[in-house]
């Protein structure tokens, strides 16, 4: 996979983060770059790190399915992008001003899931995967410290569209591995 590809996955990913960090934007009276640094670096380092996981758990079990690889692939960023075009539907969860380790340790966890889903898959797309990990923590990273400081100036109205941009990338992903792993293109 190319850097591009890897790039479009990480915006993919990012924009369930995206999402969250506009809506912690909401609830953050003060409009201070400290807060919005921290709530970036925790979803940034979770999103970064969670491929890396998914990496080496599906490096465990590659060789049962590595002649179904690019379905296994196929249908996970389906899966994802699927559950990201569900979930766009839905407003803002409820969430308080102050940031707690606790809280955004949570937040990062449940944004990253998909991440993790799509570390297994970078095993049969013969992904480097330091490099991906941190091309998906960088953007994660940028997108949410640009999400809280829209949600602090702009409110809600972005929200939702987040996940559905990202659902739709994931969605032309998924469907990219399999005209690449039948030479369509």
């Amino acid at each position: 996979m190319n850097n591009l590809g890897l790039m479009l996955i990480g915006a993919g990913l990012s924009m369930d983060a995206f999402a969250v960090a506009i809506c912690k934007g909401l609830v953050i009276k003060e409009k201070r770059r400290q807060k919005a640094l921290i709530v970036a670096l925790f979803f940034g380092i979770f999103q970064g790190m969670m491929p890396v996981a998914g990496f080496f758990i599906g490096s465990l079990v590659s060789h049962y399915v590595m002649d179904y690889g690019h379905w296994v692939a196929f249908f996970l960023l389906l899966a994802i992008s699927l559950k990201m075009l569900w979930e766009s539907r839905k407003t803002c969860p409820v969430l308080d001003e102050k940031i707690c380790i606790k809280e955004m340790t949570g937040l990062s966890i449940a944004t990253s899931v998909d991440a993790f889903a799509v570390g297994v898959t970078f095993v049969f797309l013969d992904v480097v995967i330091w490099k991906a990990s941190l091309l998906i923590g960088g953007i994660t990273f940028g997108v949410a410290f640009l999400g809280v400081r829209i949600g602090n100036a702009l409110g809600e109205r972005f929200e939702m569209k987040a996940d559905l941009i990202g659902g739709l990338v994931l969605l032309v992903m998924a469907i990219k591995v399999l005209l690449d792993h039948y030479s369509v293109f």
